[in-house]
């Protein structure tokens, strides 16, 4: 019987909307054998994840989601890299994320001056509440704070913008009015810093963040250069065809084949469940994580 996996998770140590011993007991509940609680710059819940991982009689996979620009395509654009398998305790990627987290914020807080800028006001409280609790700043915290503004219910009504997500879409995506690329790391740091904390580094939900087919396996060809261990072909928003293509190359470069449904919590539009992506009838290969 196939290994019942899902490699790519959020708690509200970065911007999922449960606790990481909840995300973790969901898991379980949902018939996950394999989890990752994979916040974004951060491994703030790693601990609790496997505590409640050991409780629940499941296996938990340290791990985090460096968010990183890509320097080497044509035009620059920020990817995630996800680490597994990492000592998330370790001194020396603590203080290698605390550096990337910094600029992440700094990089949202862009974009929250550039909403202000275009008329929006936000409301500080939850932001001001994340940064007293030492957790991190991100794009849904920034769009959650324009939504909770009584000011801007107008405005966000007459452009159908109604929650997080819709709000992301409209204004925090590279194209749209308020994004904000990030400084560093790049791709190749976000790898090389992966391997420091003895981890696989694998590019996440590729067709997530680049649309054209060539310049996916492009990317993929560069990243294994660079040292990348694999790639998450498997994923909640791939086509039969995107998740086709990338197993073939990824097999071609012996590459791992990873998955996720990438969970956020249940009042996620798109991803509130977990198991919910398809392999298509392909072969997964988790290598060591498996």
């Amino acid at each position: 019987m196939a290994l019942r996996f899902d490699l790519q998770s959020h708690s509200t140590h970065s911007d999922g909307e449960l606790a990481a011993e909840e995300v973790v007991r969901r898991a379980a509940e949902a018939g996950v054998e394999l989890l990752a609680l994979s916040d974004h710059d951060t491994v703030g819940g790693v601990s609790e994840a496997l505590a409640a991982g050991e409780r629940a009689g499941m296996r938990v996979v340290p791990a985090v989601e460096i968010s990183s620009v890509d320097d080497g395509a044509a035009e620059r654009r920020e990817l995630h890299i996800l680490g597994y398998g990492i000592d998330h305790e370790g001194e020396q990627l603590t203080r290698t994320l605390v550096e990337f987290l910094a600029d992440r914020e700094q990089r949202t807080l862009r974009m929250a001056a550039a909403l202000t800028e275009l008329g929006f006001e936000l409301d500080e409280a939850e932001l001001s509440a994340r940064r007293a609790a030492g957790k991190p700043i991100g794009r849904p915290h920034v769009a959650a704070a324009v939504l909770a503004a009584p000011a801007n219910a107008s405005r966000l009504a007459r452009e159908q913008i109604d929650d997080v997500g819709s709000l992301i879409r409209a204004y925090l995506i590279e194209g749209r009015p308020a994004f904000r690329l990030r400084e560093t790391p790049t791709v190749g740091q976000a790898i090389e810093a992966i391997h420091e904390a003895g981890g696989v580094a694998v590019w996440a939900h590729p067709f997530w963040d680049v649309s054209d087919a060539d310049e996916v396996l492009d990317s993929i060809d560069r990243f294994r250069a660079l040292g990348a261990d694999g790639v998450e072909a498997f994923y909640i928003t791939h086509t039969r065809e995107q998740t086709e293509l990338l197993a073939q190359r990824c097999a071609a470069l012996g590459l791992l084949r990873t998955g996720s449904a990438d969970f956020h919590g249940p009042g996620n539009r798109l991803f509130s469940r977990f198991l919910a992506f398809e392999t298509y009838g392909l072969e997964p290969d988790l290598g060591p994580l498996a």
